[in-house]
């Protein structure tokens, strides 16, 4: 499994700071809606349910906030890159810029399990963080995460 799988050309976005963590999960949602015809408002009720168990914000200003959604036949992911860092109740207590939404369908298991640990390797690598922070425009973040997913996995 690769990020190239997993992740849309539309599926990437660049936001100014949203006002709240809800907000944010609001805009996830709907980036996930648009990227994969998806019920904006059915993802927004499972990533803040998921949420809701214990945060996603897993460190060094990354959220990785995921959920299992009905009617989904394959793991799909959308990629957020924030211009100010928020609050998003990170195990650090840092603010996060580099969030990846994850969704998967309700009965994925495994296949969930592994491309959660693919985008967790992958955005736990200081240097790859960095390259995404230092580009603003979408297509070539997603280049720059979809090159890289082999070299990730390898």
């Amino acid at each position: 499994m690769e990020l190239a799988n997993l992740l849309a050309a539309r599926g990437v976005k660049v936001l100014s700071t949203p006002s709240s963590k809800k907000r944010l999960i609001h805009d996830i949602a709907d980036l996930a809606g648009a990227a994969y015809e998806l019920d904006a408002n059915r993802v927004f009720d499972a990533l803040l349910e998921r949420e809701n168990l214990g945060p996603t914000g897993v460190g060094n200003g990354v959220a990785l906030p995921h959920a299992r959604l009905p009617g989904l036949e394959t793991c799909v992911g959308v990629f957020v890159l924030l211009e100010k860092p928020i609050d998003f109740d990170a195990v650090d207590r840092q603010p996060v810029d580099i969030l990846f939404g994850l969704f998967a369908p309700e009965d994925a298991g495994v296949e969930h399990l592994k491309a959660l640990a693919l985008v967790s390797r992958t955005l736990r690598e200081e240097n790859f963080c960095q390259k995404l922070r230092a580009n603003t425009d979408a297509a070539t973040l997603h280049t720059i995460l979809t090159a890289s997913a082999g070299e990730q996995a390898a």
